[in-house]
Formats: structure tokens, sequence, C-alpha cells
């Protein structure tokens, strides 16, 4: 907001303290990399550890009751171990529940604007990673990636701020970033750190920040987001490395999911990774990618929805059981279909391929180590248990690596059970990523296609793991629908770049596809929460719309000095963040214009102004949810009895419905008449600017104040500091004690109020409109005609999906 204070910063802005601003924010940036590193370090540590405890009690109890026939036994013990964990990670979202989920929707709606109650808050990413590492190792179908972007941008947010309501006791005098514009740079960082240590891929990181998560962009930001995921990849991979591997500095594990090394064994000569043919089935494998993705988000919005209209209005108990079920169904599915769907195979094909597939020693140890021998005998091993019975990361490299180890049943089986249990459990009070589920599934599928490629059509040269790729890329594709950022993610996971062009093309396809049922999974979580996420730009359709055909002109305004009884009745019976500054006749507009003040006998309110506010007023507090205090109640009764001749009211009602047309001779039918006055062709509200409902609010708290018989120049005045001191959590209207406040003193807001915001005619196509607002991040677009009269605003809602073409097709009533 450029106001008077701000313009006082910008002065004594020079080179020296701009070199200092810009070098702080990059110790910011590296400082938000290592923090998420370390967030990273700590979920797949605990991770690991209670995985490993869980699998190492169950499998010794598999192993004596299969022979002692207790086999319910450990399925009890299974049980125990996966119900306690989910029902800790249920308890964690209940006491944050923005926690729940991936948290890359909210993510999303952030960066594009829209502010989440909650979601940046110390209290979330708490929960969040405490709880995905409890969701995790108690045997659900989840992933910790996904949640690992929701803990970097909370960690971008808070970090810069060196405050949080949490810790209200610890506080900084850190004078830096304290604005929207900074904070969102910060959670874009943030969020490509996020990916960047959950998939070692710092480029992927960047570019998913650029594609998927902001919607405002600079190239100045470029750079730093990069280095920002350059920071968390490395101290993630110097940290694993050194605790996993006892090798500190050597830079073995560079994320939390590593796909391992894609070779060919040396004894086969006629292995090749992929060939120009494999293009064509790698095409097919993304049209069914998509359409699994497209099946995978029908199924799943169904699922929310039920959720919404029958599990989230009970008691939150409700939401627990729920998670609970969904636990208790999961253990008894893995455990019966490695129990009795799993087949016995000889070992003796997996020990030299698995050595010749990797030429890592410790990844090929990981793989085969990784090997189930539940329920069989010796020298066998079970493939079902082999996927069901590891953590997702070992069952991937195993459908990545190992060659000839699954039969096209039990990868159907797996895929089937896999599919329909990840799709349930997207969404439950847990925190929960959905890219590992995804990459798994499709890498059954991949890896079932490659089995009956070679069984049935005998095509020798086909590399598995290859196969697997594309098929865990193709379905991951499907269902979030993203492109060139997923690309890049996948080709630094497997340090191949012969993958690109394959990768890419079943990608595009994937997307193509699954976009001609419904959306990404994340884009419909977002609709179903009603949030008014903008678009990357308007349909062509809608350039038959004008910015009068869908701004909003019943305006809430404030006057360039206005009595604070009429201020706190606006705020308290409105929720609108930003209110046009105006005058409303041309005497008062000349006087203004000529020194910024207002002679005592023009503040004072003119009867007919008086019943006008009043009037709108009351018709709010009829309408709005918040009703104002008593006392503004009881002043807008007063003034309401006051008589008006009823001429008056109609000319009034005809003054404001004339209004919408601000050049009334575009509409043959309503052509002006010669007996028209100007005031009857237009309302006189002469736009001066923009001010914030917080900046009003600040003015309030802090006694920004005159009396009627000073002038406006003993009005206190306030500096940028201690306008922004309160960032981010401004006092609220409802929270401000009236008794503190004299109703009849006047508040000058044109220090304060932005004089020169973004303005459009209502002229003005909606694709210019739609592009302004995006490029330039805003959230308020006055309407302005040609005689410099606001005759309505433009907000986030004006310019959704929904409502353009709910006014479109009044377009084509009306025509």
């Amino acid at each position: 907001c450029i106001n008077d204070p701000y313009l006082e910063v910008l002065e004594s802005m020079d080179n020296k303290k701009a070199r200092r601003y810009e070098a702080v924010k990059w110790v910011m940036v590296f400082a938000i990399g290592v923090c998420t590193g370390l967030v990273g370090l700590f979920v797949d540590f605990f991770v690991r550890l209670f995985t490993q405890l869980k699998f190492r009690v169950v499998q010794n109890s598999v192993e004596e009751c299969t022979e002692k026939g207790c086999l319910a036994l450990s399925l009890l013990e299974l049980l125990g171990f996966n119900l306690t964990f989910v029902f800790l990670a249920s308890l964690l979202v209940l006491i944050q529940p923005v926690a729940a989920g991936s948290g890359i929707p909210e993510i999303k709606c952030y960066l594009n604007g829209v502010k989440v109650p909650g979601v940046v808050r110390l209290r979330t990413v708490v929960c969040k990673a405490m709880g995905v590492l409890f969701s995790v190792a108690g045997g659900l179908f989840v992933g910790k990636e996904g949640p690992m972007i929701h803990s970097g941008a909370v960690v971008g947010a808070g970090l810069p701020q060196f405050q949080s309501i949490s810790l209200r006791k610890i506080q900084f005098n850190f004078p830096y970033f304290r604005s929207d514009r900074d904070k969102r740079d910060f959670v874009s960082a943030g969020a490509a750190a996020g990916v960047a240590a959950a998939f070692g891929a710092p480029i992927g990181g960047t570019l998913f920040s650029l594609e998927e998560g902001s919607s405002f962009w600079n190239q100045g930001l470029t750079w730093k987001v990069l280095f920002c995921s350059m920071a968390a990849t490395f101290t993630l991979n110097f940290f694993r490395s050194g605790i996993q591997f006892g090798s500190w500095g050597s830079f073995q594990l560079p994320g939390l999911l590593n796909f391992g090394e894609f070779k060919c064994s040396e004894s086969d000569k006629k292995c090749h990774l992929w060939t120009a043919v494999d293009l064509g089935f790698f095409i097919l494998m993304g049209i069914v990618g998509g359409l699994l993705g497209a099946t995978f988000n029908c199924l799943n919005k169904r699922l929310a929805k039920y959720r919404m209209r029958n599990v989230h209005p009970k008691p939150k108990l409700v939401r627990v059981l729920e998670s609970l079920l969904v636990s208790l169904t999961t253990t008894v599915v893995v455990f019966v279909a490695s129990m009795v769907l799993g087949e016995c195979r000889q070992m003796s094909s997996t020990s030299h391929s698995g050595n010749g597939t990797l030429s890592l020693q410790s990844m090929s140890e990981n793989v085969n180590s990784s090997i189930k021998t539940f329920f069989c005998p010796n020298e066998t091993y079970n493939d079902m248990a082999t996927l069901f019975f590891n953590p997702q990361e070992s069952a991937i490299l195993q459908l990545f690596h190992q060659d000839g180890t699954f039969s096209p049943v039990t990868l159907s089986l797996f895929f089937l059970l896999y599919f329909l249990l990840s799709c349930w459990t997207y969404g439950i009070s847990v925190p929960s990523g959905l890219f590992v589920p995804s990459l798994l599934c499709g890498a059954a599928f991949g890896r079932l296609v490659a089995n009956l490629l070679k069984s049935y059509i005998g095509l020798d040269h086909i590399y598995s793991g290859t196969f697997a790729l594309i098929g865990a890329a193709a379905f991951l594709g499907g269902v979030v629908r993203m492109t060139i950022s997923l690309t890049v993610i996948l080709i630094e996971s497997t340090n191949e770049i012969t993958y690109g062009l394959p990768i890419m093309i079943t990608l595009m396809v994937a997307k193509w596809t699954g976009d001609f049922f419904n959306k990404g999974i994340y884009d419909i979580h977002v609709n179903l929460r009603g949030v008014p996420l903008l678009e990357w730009e308007t349909e062509v359709e809608m350039d038959k719309l004008r910015a009068c055909d869908i701004m909003e002109p019943n305006l809430t305004y404030v006057y360039p000095h206005t009595r604070i009884q009429s201020l706190v009745s606006i705020l308290r019976t409105t929720v609108h963040h930003a209110f046009p500054v105006v005058t409303e006749n041309r005497g008062n507009e000349r006087e203004f214009m000529k020194g910024n003040q207002l002679i005592s006998n023009n503040i004072k309110f003119k009867k007919s102004s008086i019943l006008t506010r009043a009037g709108e007023q009351r018709k709010r507090s009829q309408s709005m949810k918040s009703y104002p205090s008593s006392e503004l109640r009881n002043m807008c009764d007063e003034h309401i009895t006051t008589e008006e001749p009823p001429e008056k009211e109609d000319l009034l009602q005809q003054m404001l419905e004339r209004r919408y047309t601000p050049y009334p001779n575009l509409y043959p039918d309503q052509s002006p008449s010669e007996e028209w006055t100007m005031e009857e062709r237009f309302r006189p509200l002469t736009f001066h600017g923009l001010i914030l409902r917080s900046q009003l609010v600040t003015l309030l708290v802090r006694g920004v104040c005159y009396s009627e018989s000073q002038s406006s120049a003993s009005q206190p005045r306030l500096s940028h500091a201690e306008m922004s001191e309160d960032y981010p959590r401004y006092p609220d209207i409802h929270d401000l004690d009236l008794t503190l406040l004299n109703p009849r003193m006047i508040v000058d807001v044109t220090p304060y109020m932005s004089p020169s915001p973004f303005a459009v005619s209502p002229n003005t196509h909606v694709s210019q409109v739609f592009n302004l607002f995006r490029t330039m991040g805003l959230r308020h677009l006055p309407v302005v005609n040609a005689v410099g009269e606001i005759v309505g605003i433009i907000t986030r809602h004006n310019l959704t999906h929904e409502f353009l073409q709910a006014r479109l097709r009044q377009h084509y009533q009306t025509i």
C-alpha cells in the first residue's frame, strides 16, 4: 500500500540499506532451506525407527506362528501397532484440523492469494510433521512427501517473522519482511524446498513452486527459490548420509525418496533401457494412466462429498473413528492378502538380478534384504508380502529394480487393492501425502504391462524397471495433472536424463486424457472447499463481458474525514478487507484536491448524508451475520427517526439504480432525457483512494483522530513501522473497547490510504481485468468511470470461473 508512511520509508532508503535488505533476504532463504531439510530429517528418522520396530516384531511373530498356528496373534500385534499410530495421528489433527491431508491444496490457495486460517502457523507444522510420521508408520497407504511441501511452506512463512502466536513470549524486534508480498515469496521458497527435500530434486522443486504453487512470480524470486531448494536438499543429504552410513559429507542420499540407478544387467546383451518401439507402448500407458487417474479422482471426490455431508458435521470423535476404521481395514487386507493371495517363488532369481541391476552396493543390499518369506517354505519368498510388508519406498525399489519376481496375478491384485485403499485413505483426518502411493500403484501397473509384453508378445529387449517407472509417471500424472515440474522431479530422482522424453510424453498424454473427464486431485479438493481460486487465464468466450458486467456496484465506502462512530459501524457490519475513499459532491472534491484537507463545515454530515448512511447500515445489519454493538445500533436508530420527504427517497432510489450504468446512453431503452441532471446521471462518488481494513483498525486502536474544533493537522501521525507492527495478526474490530473511543472524533484517513491503486474503466474486457488482477497480485480493483467516479469494485470472487459463467449466462439471456 503506497501511502504517506511508506513514501517516507522510500525517501529514507539508499543503496546501502537496499543491499542490506537484499542480503538479509538471501540469509533468510538459506535458513528456510536448512530448516526444511531438518524437518525432513526428523520425519524420516522417526518413520524409519517406528517402521523397523513394527516390522521386526511382526516378522518374528509371523515366523513363529506359521509353525505353531497362531497367526491370529500376529494379526493382533500388527493391529495394535497400526491403530495406536493412527490414533495418535488423528489426535494431532484434532488439535490443528488444517494439518489433515497433504496440505498442497491449502498452500496452493495461499499462494494464489487466499488466506486459509491457520495454514502457516507453528502449531500446524508441529502437528503435520509429527502426524505424518505416525500415519506412515501406522501402515496407512499415504506418503510423507506431500506434507513436506506444507511443512516447508510453514517454515518459510514463520521463520522470517521471528514470532509465533503459539509462542507469544518469544518475540524479536525484526523490522524486515512485514508485508504480505515478502511473506508470499518466502512461502514459495519453502514449498519448493519441501519438494527438493522429499525427492532430492531442487530444480523440480523450483518448477513445482512456479507451475503448481505460486500465482505471482518475478525473476528475482527464481534464483532465491532455487538456492533455498539446494540448501534443503544438501542439508538433508548431509545428515542422512552421516546417520545411515556413517560417511559424513559423502552425500549418498539426496532425498527422502530415491529411485536408485536404472541399469541393465551386464549378462543380458539384448536389454535396453528403452527403444523407439517402446514409445508407442508408453503413449498407451499414458492414456490408461490418465483414465485410471480420472477414475481415482472421481471416486475420491465422491468420498470427500460424503465426508462433508455425513462425517464432518458430527462430533470430532467420529473423524477419529473413521481413521481407525480405515487403519483396521487396511491392516486386515494387507495381512490376509499376504497370507492367502501371495505366491511362493524361488529366491535364486533375485540375487543375481538385484546385484546386476544396481551399481550401488548399498542399494542392491537394500533391495535384496527387503524380500519377505512370510508363509513360505525355505528357499522361497512371498511376492505379495514383499510388496505389502515393506515401507513404500522399499516396495517401489522392488518394482523398479527386481527382475522376474512378481507374477501378473500378484501385480494385478496388488494394484487393485492399493488403488481402492489409497483412494479411501486420502481425505481422512490424518496428515497424508499422495505422491508415493500413486507412484507405487503406478509402478505395479507398469510392471504388469512389462510382464505381459514379455510373456505373451515375446519382447525380450524390454527392461521391466523402465516400464515400472513410466507406469508410475502415468498414474501420478493422471491423478495430479502436473507436467514440467513432475517430469524434472522424476528425472532428478532417477539421475537418468535419457528418460526425459518418455516421461514427458507419458505425462502429457496422461494429463490430456484425464483433463477430458475431470480436474486434478488438488484442484478438486480446492473446489470442494469453496475457495475462490483464480486460474492462469480466462476462457476466450469471457471476453464478451466487460468490467461493468462483473463488478460489485453496492459499495461500502468511507470519507476522507470520517467520524469514529461511522468507521466502527462500517467495520462491524461488513467483512470487506478494503474500502474506497470517496467524496460526495463537487465542492468537497475541489477543497480536497487543493490541500488534502476539508474545512469543518464540510466535515459535518448533512441531513441527507446521515440518512443515507444510516439506511445503508440498517440494511447491512439485517443481512450480515455480525451485528453492530447495541450503542451503534442506537445511534443508527436515532438518525433514522429523523423524517425525510418521500420524494427524496424516490430520487435516491433512482440514483442508486442508475449507478449501475455509468454511461446510460449505451443502453437504448434507458437513454437519458434532457431533464436529467448530473446527479441523476452519475451518483457523485468521486474516487480518491483505497484503504485497508487492517489500517482502519490500527488507526482506531492507536487513537489517530482529532476533534471537530481542531484542524486535521493536529491528528497524530503514525510511521510505517508503527502501522505494520501488528503484522500479520492485526487487532479485530470486535475486540475493540468502545468505551475508550469518542464517537464524535474524526479520523483523517488520507495519509494512510493508497491514493493511486490500480483501476479499470467500466468498458474494460474481462480478459484485461483478469490479467491485471493476476499479474499484479491484486485483491481489490476499483472500477472508475470517465469523470473519476467509482461505480463498482472487483474482487477475487468476481473473477472466479463459476461467477463468470453465471454472468455469461445472464449476458446471453439479455441478448
